[in-house]
């Protein structure tokens, strides 16, 4: 690959996120060039090539990952799937970008995260809100001191809806949707790491699914090495909308980003006082996930190492870890007494 060719990327998984990817890598990105699909759905990935104009798809990942023409790959599968398509990724000699979680267990974490390093070949993971105008600007101006000393962070996630509770497995709160506060909190905490986590969570949106391992509500305490206490929550239904928000509080002032407004137009009438509010996460992160792939593109390209590693990924992945278990105890967990079971 020579830096005037487009940077042939495949991409695994043509669902809902991936099909996002699909579409930044065939139109939003200069340089990059959407080179495979690939999915085992049967019709799947055939049907978005047509409308992307890829011509290269397939239910056959393995066929993808031995194409020699393709330099890199985005992996936008279930999560449960991931940690391996790494490594075969990886094995593969593909530069790999995956979608969070990495990885579900940490022993799968530190597969991923060897088979990419053995490969010589980057490892970018999804956690997208770090490449949100906002956010980065507030981790920009914490580590410069902005807010002297970080003491209180809080961050959360409030999906719009739980449609179908039964597709939902056991833990997904934690594993999928507070991964990315996890990652967050760390990201807004710079060089400070996680040292005890205590957790609870219920089924509260869906009481009657709970026998079936599903919780819907969470918050999580986290002490951090420095001193720094945080929160983060979720719910599976806010019914306002897709709600994203943290929060810095430092010796020497606070800092806040995230907002459930589609705009900042604001309605006064005899009703009272209304905003719209993003309902999805595609609309209200849209620059994000364009700005993280081009962010991938380019350290494929410069072989920088990426902005958002596995390590970070396997970080973050240990304090969810660390919640279920104690959601599971009832105590509070330190985070180096972590080991696969």
């Amino acid at each position: 690959m020579t830096t005037q060719q487009p940077l042939a990327v495949g991409l695994i998984g043509v669902g809902r996120m991936g099909s996002f990817h699909a579409e930044t890598l065939a139109h939003r990105l200069p340089g990059v060039r959407l080179a495979a699909l690939a999915d085992p759905a049967p019709g799947a990935a055939r049907s978005l090539g047509d409308r992307l104009g890829c011509a290269t798809t397939c239910t056959d990942i393995g066929e993808l990952l031995a194409d020699p023409r393709i330099d890199a790959v985005v992996i936008a599968t279930p999560a449960r799937t991931h940690a391996g398509l790494v490594e075969a990724a990886a094995k593969a000699g593909k530069a790999v970008y995956c979608e969070k979680p990495m990885a579900v267990t940490l022993a799968e974490a530190d597969r991923a995260i060897a088979a990419a390093a053995d490969a010589g070949v980057p490892l970018q993971v999804g956690f997208n809100r770090r490449y949100d105008a906002g956010f980065r600007a507030a981790h920009e101006k914490v580590a410069a001191g902005d807010v002297g000393t970080p003491q209180l962070l809080r961050s959360l996630t409030r999906d719009p809806q739980l449609a179908d509770p039964a597709r939902i497995a056991p833990w997904t709160i934690f594993l999928e949707t507070l991964i990315h506060d996890f990652d967050v909190l760390r990201h807004l905490n710079p060089g400070a790491e996680p040292v005890e986590v205590f957790a609870m969570a219920d089924a509260l949106v869906r009481p009657d699914f709970k026998d079936r391992g599903l919780l819907d509500t969470a918050v999580v305490t986290v002490r951090f090495d420095n001193g720094a206490l945080a929160t983060a929550e979720a719910s599976f239904q806010a019914v306002y909308g897709y709600d994203v928000r943290a929060e810095v509080f430092g010796s020497a002032g606070m800092l806040t980003m995230g907002d459930v407004r589609r705009t900042h137009l604001t309605a006064y009438g005899p009703d009272g006082v209304a905003a719209e509010s993003v309902t999805y996460d595609q609309h209200l992160f849209h620059d994000a996930y364009v700005a993280e792939l081009a962010d991938f593109a380019d350290s494929v390209r410069t072989g920088r190492i990426p902005s958002v590693t596995g390590e970070d990924a396997r970080a973050a992945l240990s304090i969810a870890l660390a919640a279920i278990r104690s959601v599971t105890t009832g105590g509070t967990v330190r985070v180096d007494e972590l080991q696969d079971r």
